[in-house]
């Protein structure tokens, strides 16, 4: 059995933010997150940010940070603080395997923000959603009439 490995930082939460914006750049962020840091450790990335440290101080930061330019600015949970030796590239040589999945998430994430920008254009009317009958359609029981005909 291998050695147990005591957690670098116990009772702590990592996020990576991702950001893909006109209106800003990693460094942008980064200042950002400094001015509110507190207690949290912040890594500047070639993609944005770690955030490290307890969980509500963890969201106050990023919370701060997306208000810039909640479009583009993406948060996702790491499951290893930054310097843990499981995952750590200065342990293990190379790039570490999920920066390739960064790699490739950021390529879409411009077609997410446009969406996110889209729809804050035109905000759903809810008075208009509240007189208006539902709309016409596939009745759920005539959908479970067709599954059970193909069954």
């Amino acid at each position: 059995m291998k050695d147990q490995i005591p957690p670098l930082y116990a009772g702590t939460v990592t996020k990576y933010v991702f950001i893909e914006s006109y209106k800003a750049t990693p460094d942008d962020i980064a200042a950002r997150a400094y001015e509110v840091s507190g207690g949290v450790m912040i890594k500047e990335t070639c993609f944005g940010l770690q955030v490290t440290g307890p969980e509500d101080e963890v969201e106050r930061v990023i919370a701060h940070i997306r208000a810039f330019d909640p479009a583009h600015i993406y948060v996702k949970d790491r499951g290893f603080p930054p310097g843990d030796p499981r995952r750590c590239r200065a342990n293990l040589g190379g790039a570490r395997p999920g920066y390739f999945g960064h790699e490739y998430e950021m390529g879409f994430i411009r077609r997410i923000a446009v969406g996110l920008e889209k729809l804050d254009e035109s905000p759903i009317q809810s008075d208009k959603m509240e007189g208006s009958a539902a709309p016409e359609g596939l009745s759920v029981k005539r959908l479970v009439e067709l599954i059970e005909q193909e069954a």
